[in-house]
């Protein structure tokens, strides 16, 4: 049998292979609404078969979103737009459904992608970063404005109030972004933590605020409403200098004591400086680390594209589950075409049943199919 489609738990939640589609932003939100492209994109990962769809990283704030496009949770309005969309995914699909609350710090205010991605300044119709510190993330980028105590409190509730409607959604599980350098992995690395109060320094001081975010959130929701982390294991930086594994194992420990349901490695996004040792699955010695050093479920990502690569990961108990996202875009189906190959069923939808190749009788579950 296959490992890669064999079910797995978080806490209470109950998913029926160890496939989960990662988050992806699209830059296709209305002041924080999803939009039609939401549903036709949600949708679309919602009938993979797939054990886990997580919504792209949703910003808690106007001020944390990565570009003025981002997807929000911060207002009424934003979650009346993702309730119209998750009522019409579950009418259709019983994939479970998380979402990635986030705040952008320095690097907020960013033209889409496709126009660039560079720095809006407010003259220009952005807005002013906030930041641990007074550091830009780029060469030549103004400098963000240094977080108080009090704007600290302020997003520390940010995070909860996303929480909470994140909870009223019906939302199967939440994911904390701590990675690619945003806010809270931001505060994790001395390249981007320059402060001198508690929450800069020692190790201790720079975890301080992201396990404060965890905390709060944690205790906002029920408790078995699955509540993980995404992590950055490291700044891909000479040693010494930024975030690493060593740390993250530290960060990871402190989170499992708090009551973590699971841990999502990645790596990088702090520092323009980064050298990345891009190959296929280069994230998962990561992951496999955290797993072992923590008892954390983790997740394994990273340029996992082919079903026996996968297969091995979880096999091999390098991670839990295995995400997929740029794979998944390209193609939406690849749970099926995993399942075929690994001689695995899959949960398909019944209107497409007849899709079966022949010789493939057997891949969706279920299937019964008559002809007129």
């Amino acid at each position: 049998m296959s490992t890669l489609f064999s079910p797995f738990a978080i806490a209470d939640l109950r998913l029926q292979n160890r496939i989960v589609i990662a988050p992806m932003c699209q830059y296709s939100a209305d002041n924080g609404n999803a939009s039609d492209w939401h549903l036709i994109h949600l949708g679309h990962l919602a009938l993979s078969g797939a054990a886990l769809l997580i919504i792209e990283a949703t910003a808690v704030e106007p001020a944390g979103r990565i570009t003025p496009a981002d997807l929000g949770l911060w207002s009424a309005d934003n979650e009346t737009a993702l309730k119209k969309v998750l009522n019409a995914l579950r009418r259709h699909s019983p994939m479970p459904i998380a979402i990635q609350l986030a705040h952008a710090g320095r690097k907020a205010s960013s033209h889409v992608p496709w126009d660039g991605g560079q720095l809006i300044l407010p003259e220009s119709g952005g807005w002013r970063a906030v930041a641990p510190s007074a550091v830009a993330h780029a060469l030549g980028e103004p400098a963000p404005l240094a977080l108080d105590n009090a704007a600290l409190q302020g997003v520390v509730q940010a995070f909860v109030a996303a929480a909470q409607r994140a909870h009223r959604l019906g939302l199967d599980a939440i994911e904390l972004h701590a990675a690619h350098g945003y806010l809270l992995h931001q505060f994790l690395s001395p390249l981007a933590n320059r402060r001198d109060d508690a929450y800069g320094g020692s190790l201790e001081n720079r975890m301080r605020f992201p396990l404060a975010v965890f905390e709060a959130v944690r205790a906002t929701v029920p408790a078995a409403m699955p509540v993980g982390v995404r992590l950055s294991a490291t700044d891909w930086v000479d040693p010494g200098c930024g975030w690493d594994l060593e740390q993250s194992v530290v960060f990871g420990q402190a989170l499992q004591q708090r009551g973590c349901s699971f841990i999502h490695v990645s790596s990088g996004g702090v520092s323009p400086l980064q050298q990345i040792p891009l190959a296929p699955g280069y994230q998962v010695a990561l992951a496999e680390t955290i797993r072992r050093e923590t008892g954390l479920p983790t997740i394994g990502v990273g340029l996992i594209t082919e079903a026996a690569h996968a297969e091995a990961i979880v096999a091999e108990g390098r991670a839990d589950l295995v995400a997929l996202a740029r794979a998944m875009l390209f193609d939406p189906r690849w749970p099926w075409h995993a399942a075929a190959e690994l001689g695995a069923e899959i949960n398909a939808p019944r209107q497409y049943w007849r899709s079966q190749p022949r010789g493939l009788s057997n891949l969706f579950a279920g299937a019964k199919i008559g002809q007129r």
